[in-house]
């Protein structure tokens, strides 16, 4: 599977599954942007990571919760680069609380992130992909999009609307050659998962049939997938990586 000569951008991509997402684009021949908001450093470390395994990269800092920013930064990537080749929105926040409890910004600010985040990129990044006549539209969503979570209605919500959003989204632009799908990552080992009690790793392992974590280079190979002229002909799909805690259409 290779990207070569592509230019790729990976929201939230300086931590965790965004990090992994960028390094395996990389490692397969593109020119990575790295989307960050608040943390330089980490998106640093980031292209640093990826530079010294031979990849390129670059950053590109801006809030996907905010239309008209995106619509700037991303048609500056496009007018710097000449194109824009595969887009993956990963970046999401959270505002855990149950929904009787609920403040209404924090309905707003995870629905603005992670689902108009999702909207603001695409819709900035399409025209130069329908211009090439190819392209490739991957949203992260999760798990918790399909079978639900106590206190994340918020969280819950966004990521289902990402698998709506993906559909209709791959219906529009198949003509041309662009597609659009998800990858839905179940429980991922991140630094909050390794903080938590023993006891309580081994509830969520027991809710899962591979009876392990997911790691964030196991989203990332799903990414890179789906990037590739392998998955040319899959569009507007799901790809659940979750050990099989969720086996749904």
């Amino acid at each position: 599977m290779t990207l070569q000569d592509k230019v790729a951008l990976v929201t939230g991509g300086s931590r965790g599954i965004g990090r992994a997402i960028c390094t395996r684009l990389a490692a397969m021949g593109a020119l990575v942007g790295i989307n960050y908001v608040s943390n330089p450093t980490a998106a640093q470390e980031t292209l640093d990571l990826l530079e010294a395994q031979g990849g390129r990269g670059f950053l590109c800092p801006f809030n996907v919760s905010d239309f008209a920013a995106t619509q700037t930064a991303v048609k500056s990537i496009i007018s710097d680069h000449g194109r824009l080749d595969v887009l993956v929105n990963n970046a999401g926040i959270t505002r855990d609380g149950l929904m009787a409890m609920m403040k209404e910004p924090h309905w707003d600010d995870v629905l603005d992130t992670n689902l108009k985040g999702a909207f603001s990129c695409s819709k900035a990044a399409m025209r130069s992909m329908l211009k090439k006549r190819w392209g490739r539209i991957i949203n992260i969503s999760s798990v918790i999009g399909f079978v639900g979570n106590g206190g994340q209605v918020n969280y819950g919500a966004a990521k289902a609307g990402l698998v709506g959003l993906t559909k209709s989204m791959a219906r529009e632009l198949a003509g041309r050659n662009v597609t659009v799908n998800c990858v839905a990552p179940g429980y991922i080992v991140t630094d909050m998962t390794e903080e938590l009690a023993e006891d309580v790793q081994q509830a969520i392992k027991a809710q899962v049939p591979l009876n392990r974590l997911g790691s964030a280079e196991d989203v990332a190979a799903a990414v890179a997938f789906l990037a590739s002229a392998d998955a040319e002909y899959i569009t507007g799909q799901t790809l659940h990586v979750n050990g099989g805690m969720y086996m749904g259409n």
